[in-house]
């Protein structure tokens, strides 16, 4: 027994890994050399009349490949350029290397996952500062595609706020993300604006509406939002043709925070039998029965509610029929902002307010780019026939 030979498997694999590193930077530098030596139409220190160019030495650069990480010596030329096609095929991979490091960093995975990816793929470990440096890169992007102009009509756009947390000073404080969602006339949806909100309050809002109407928004009937602060004055001072629809989730939420938890499910049932009814009046009616029987149940104050917010919350139902399930809530939206904490829930308290903006708009612009954003949501020739009918309809005072 005292024969057998026992291998250290780890330090083979060390020895062979840096064997393989060192063939393929040796490779790599013959491969350059004789692309110089081809350019200049001689060899190093060869004189002949052929000859078109001189070397000036060489410059070092470091690659990272399968192998590991090696040291190219890239020849330079006193006159002619040299653009070495090995370099520019391994530019090309780079480039592939960090649009993919930057995709897995903005469709949520951590920094300390994208490490250990570009290692075991790459063989290098790519640092944080790294990553920052080339999201740096990818926000120029961002901040482009976010003021971009607005070329088509929007003619239901939906309007929301999500709160995030920032550390300011050793305090942590909330910051709000503004966040426009439009259905185009093709019936797309498409992420239309982004801006850090501040407190949600009225001067927020109209800055963000006016952002958007400076771009180019246009031909909006309405606006779904809940009612937050400022909103509804902001609407209605930067777009006064433009219809506000109060989303009824958060409608019949302000009307259970006066009702009692024990009888929460009966009147959440009667509340909903409002916005089953087949057109306006019939909703209107149902509506009325039910402040009613609030009243009579002494909910004075649900009752005030629910009539004081009605008619905002059935501007849906003078549009298509077909399209009254998709604009009457701001669903849509909340499926985005639950996106949008997938990824910021991993990064915590932000350091400022532009940070956060730029990864809620890469987030935004990542689901942007998926399915979502191809897919028909909406079929908006409905809405252009309804009016169309309507315009039929009114008489004609011309004679």
């Amino acid at each position: 027994m005292a024969d057998i030979i026992q291998l250290n498997q780890a330090e083979i694999k060390s020895q062979l890994g840096d064997l393989v590193r060192q063939s393929v930077e040796d490779t790599l530098n013959a491969m350059l050399d004789a692309e110089a030596d081809q350019i200049t139409q001689a060899h190093k220190y060869e004189r002949t009349e052929k000859r078109l160019d001189t070397r000036a030495g060489h410059y070092n650069r470091k690659l990272a490949t399968k192998a590991g990480e090696v040291t190219l010596r890239v020849p330079k030329l006193r006159t002619l350029p040299f653009d070495a096609a090995i370099i520019e095929r391994y530019k090309r991979r780079e480039e592939s290397v960090e649009e993919a490091l930057i995709e897995m960093y903005l469709a949520g995975v951590s920094v300390r996952r994208v490490e250990d990816i570009s290692e075991a793929l790459w063989g290098a470990k790519v640092s944080p500062g790294t990553i920052s440096n080339l999201n740096q890169k990818a926000y120029v992007q961002i901040e482009e595609w976010r003021n971009r102009k607005l070329e088509v009509e929007y003619p239901y756009v939906y309007l929301d706020g999500i709160y995030l947390k920032k550390n300011w000073g050793g305090t942590i404080e909330n910051i709000a993300i503004l966040v426009a969602l439009g259905v185009n006339s093709a019936g797309n949806r498409e992420i239309i604006g982004a801006a850090e909100g501040g407190k949600e309050d009225k001067e927020s809002w109209l800055k963000f509406l006016r952002s958007l109407k400076a771009r180019g928004l246009s031909g909006t009937r309405v606006m779904v939002g809940d009612k937050c602060l400022g909103l509804v004055e902001a609407i209605r001072e930067v777009f006064p043709d433009t219809e506000y629809q109060r989303c009824i989730v958060h409608f019949m939420r302000n009307v259970f925070c006066n009702v009692p938890r024990t009888r929460g499910k009966e009147i959440g049932a009667k509340l909903k039998a409002i916005f089953a009814q087949e057109d306006r009046e019939a909703c209107l009616r149902k509506a009325e029965e039910v402040a009613q029987f609030l009243r009579d149940n002494k909910m004075k104050t649900a009752a005030s509610t629910l009539e004081s917010g009605i008619q905002e919350a059935l501007t849906y139902t003078s549009y298509p029929h077909e399209h009254w399930l998709k604009i009457r809530s701001n669903n849509g939206i909340e499926r985005i902002n639950r996106e949008i904490r997938r990824r910021t829930n991993a990064v915590g308290a932000f350091p400022d307010g532009n940070s956060a903006l730029m990864l809620v708009c890469a987030r935004l612009r990542f689901v942007s780019a998926s399915e979502w954003g191809v897919k028909t949501y909406l079929n908006m020739e409905r809405l252009y026939e309804l009016e169309r009918e309507r315009e039929a309809e009114k008489p004609n005072t011309s004679s």
